[in-house]
């Protein structure tokens, strides 16, 4: 074996991959796409002096096979156009500085969701993209933050001071030894410490503790409103008790007043007691449901304030680090991340996306439909949706959307917009359900919207329907993990989660289109 054996590449760049190779398939994908969005800060910021910047086109080209090798690092992808022959064909051996790629990453966090906009029409063009059926799902991502950073509203206060403390007293130290150095001559500028790290803690700690505060009052208020509807609830039932009580008093004070005006017994029904009477019965009932509604909410308020103070898990808190991420429940524990919304087609592409805080799905429904409908939209403009009678669709081809139980409540059940299934517990048990008591036809249409959704899912079609939601949008997710590497976010804050988010789903369906085009 002799290493020193000279060898040289071949003189063409095309010739170093083979013609089906995803770095060539990229790169044409990428002209086909309208980049302007991207090309349009480079033509504001161009000077007369120093070397051009990077072709953004080549930027985002090494950005999307990047991540679709799961490399994320701008350090990493930096490494690897000097040594990956697949990254030195996309950078033309020009290689670009990590700090380029990073600053460009960030600064074109809003265009990546046009990107996303972009590939989505090209897939549609190329044949994909069947949005008769689409299924929508969250995940948990992590962010870039350790769960052990989150501090309460009182630990943030006493960290703050301490911080600020420490910046005096190094400040303070720092006087003392320049004066006795230094005199009267001048030499007071700030250490670095005290000019970067130190008033930007300071900076995310304030921030953290005024989402806090905002987060408390926002809270006490809701929980002042509930108060209030809850005593006005029961002031209602004992008003018409006294009501009932009143008129049925005021029939008998009539009755007795006419039999001794007559001298005899009136003809008629004899008024009732007050307490015999049926209708301050049924009120006297009534509040008596009230009330004791009213004692079992008490009861749950007291017994939360009790957990509260003796565990503090309900005091808000925030994160340190990325003051935007929140504390998320999945299937394998607690992680610092955000809620990630997607809306799949039948054919396994990413109609729409978006990053929540909520930690649970239920208020993500009716903003979803909007954003697959958005989407819908923006295919039509290339693929116009007809009804059997060449009419407009009226929901740009959208015919059912799937949702699982996390998503189930009556407002969602009865909110505008395209036909929809919503799970109403686990899968085991929608099965048994069928299995055992199946339904036929459509639901009776004077039943509660979730009895006639029951009815629904347990119809053979609707049951047939809704096992496609697995199917769907839980594989996209798996692909979106797995091929991505996207389970942990690189950069923090909420706006560069939903801009890498785009970048990540984007990737994935140029991935989908690219198995689709070489089988």
């Amino acid at each position: 074996m002799d290493r020193g054996q000279a060898f040289l590449l071949p003189p063409d760049m095309a010739d170093w991959l083979p013609e089906d190779h995803l770095v060539w398939f990229l790169i044409d994908a990428v002209e086909a796409m309208d980049t302007s969005v991207f090309h349009s800060r480079r033509a504001r910021a161009k000077v007369s002096q120093g070397r051009a910047g990077f072709d953004p086109d080549m930027l985002v080209t090494l950005l999307l096979y990047a991540y679709a090798h799961k490399v994320r690092s701008s350090r990493q992808i930096e490494r690897l156009c000097g040594t990956d022959v697949a990254f030195r064909v996309i950078c033309a051996q020009d290689v670009p500085d990590h700090t380029a790629i990073a600053r460009f990453r960030s600064e074109h966090e809003e265009a990546f969701k046009d990107l996303f906009e972009q590939v989505l029409v090209l897939c549609v063009k190329a044949g994909l993209g069947r949005v008769g059926s689409i299924a929508v799902d969250g995940t948990k991502i992590a962010a870039n933050a350790s769960i052990d950073a989150n501090r309460t509203e009182e630990g943030l206060r006493a960290e703050i001071a301490r911080e600020v403390e420490r910046i005096v007293g190094e400040a303070t130290a720092t006087d003392a030894a320049e004066d006795a150095v230094l005199g009267d001559k001048r030499g007071d500028e700030l250490p670095p410490s005290m000019r970067g790290r130190g008033g930007d803690r300071v900076k995310r700690l304030r921030e953290c503790l005024a989402q806090i505060e905002t987060e408390t009052t926002e809270r006490a208020a809701e929980q002042t409103a509930a108060d209030a509807t809850a005593d006005a609830t029961v002031e209602a039932a004992r008003e018409r008790v006294r009501r009932a009580e009143a008129k049925a008093q005021a029939a008998v004070d009539d009755y007795q007043a006419r039999w001794e005006a007559a001298g005899r017994r009136p003809g008629g029904r004899p008024a009732q007691a007050v307490d015999d009477s049926g209708a301050v019965r049924r009120a006297r009932e009534r509040l008596a449901k009230a009330e004791q509604r009213y004692a079992e909410r008490e009861a749950r308020l007291a017994a939360a304030q009790q957990a509260t103070v003796k565990k503090q898990q309900d005091a808000p808190r925030r994160n340190v680090t990325d003051p935007d991420s929140r504390i998320m429940k999945t299937r394998k524990g607690w992680t610092q991340g955000y809620n990630a919304q997607l809306a799949v087609t039948d054919d396994h592409l990413i109609l729409a996306t978006a990053i929540t805080q909520d930690t649970t799905d239920t208020a993500q429904c009716v903003p979803m439909t909007t954003a697959a409908l958005a989407a819908a939209a923006l295919i039509g403009k290339h693929h116009p949706a007809l009804t059997a009678n060449g009419d407009p669709h009226p929901h740009h081809g959208i015919d059912l959307i799937l949702f699982d139980a996390g998503y189930l409540s009556e407002d969602n059940l009865t909110a505008t917009g395209p036909d929809r299934l919503i799970a109403l517990g686990k899968a085991r048990d929608q099965h048994h359900a069928v299995t055992t008591s199946p339904t036929t036809g459509p639901p009776p249409k004077d039943a509660p919207a979730i009895d006639q959704m029951r009815h629904r899912l347990q119809t053979p079609e609707g049951h047939r329907a809704y096992k496609r939601r697995s199917a769907t949008v839980e594989t996209v997710i798996g692909h979106l993990k797995d091929l991505t590497g996207l389970r942990t976010f690189s950069r923090r804050g909420l706006t560069a989660a939903t801009s890498e988010l785009h970048l990540a789903a984007a990737t994935t369906n140029l991935l989908k289109l690219h198995r689709t085009c070489t089988t």
